[in-house]
């Protein structure tokens, strides 16, 4: 039984990802990791290329050229950092825009698969979910992994714990 649950929550997941890679590609015109770069990036302005790279898992030559992708977008601009030494990255307003229009993007593309769903079933499902990420062992840095893609408007109390510890890998 085990396995036929995770093949189809296997295919669940494929379908809402196409549904967020599609209406991603129509807001920012480009798919892969720009969408959840504009995101991340969001979070916490100032963010450095080195933690980007680590939250989306590209190397740093990736990360440079999406970075300069960004850059030229005009979605980001790089600042000093803290020490000098760093790049800070911020959201220029067209790329907060953009941010926003990506998260409601992903929102609709997931409700829009909810919508088959009684409200009692959409509640029960809603703390099944809340339970799966609520059980996994996650660092805070497969935190910023796992949630690249949330809206921390909506998400206020992220149920994922940091069990492994506060240091980035």
């Amino acid at each position: 039984m085990e396995n036929g649950i995770a093949n189809l929550l296997g295919a669940l997941s494929l379908a809402v990802m196409d549904r967020i890679e599609q209406g991603a590609r129509e807001v920012v015109g480009r798919g892969g990791e720009t969408p959840a770069a504009l995101i991340v990036i969001g979070y916490g302005q100032g963010m450095t290329n080195d933690k980007l790279r680590r939250i989306l898992g590209l190397s740093h030559s990736g990360t440079v050229r999406l970075v300069d992708r960004l850059v030229s977008d005009r979605l980001v601009e790089r600042r000093a950092g803290k020490d000098g030494r760093e790049v800070a990255l911020h959201l220029t307003p067209s790329g907060a825009a953009s941010r926003n229009e990506l998260l409601a993007s992903r929102i609709s593309a997931v409700t829009s698969l909810l919508d088959v769903l009684s409200s009692a079933e959409r509640k029960q499902l809603a703390t099944l979910i809340h339970e799966l990420l609520a059980r996994q062992d996650t660092s805070e840095m497969d935190r910023f992994t796992i949630c690249r893609m949330c809206d921390d408007r909506v998400c206020t109390n992220c149920p994922l714990p940091t069990n492994k510890g506060q240091h980035a890998r």
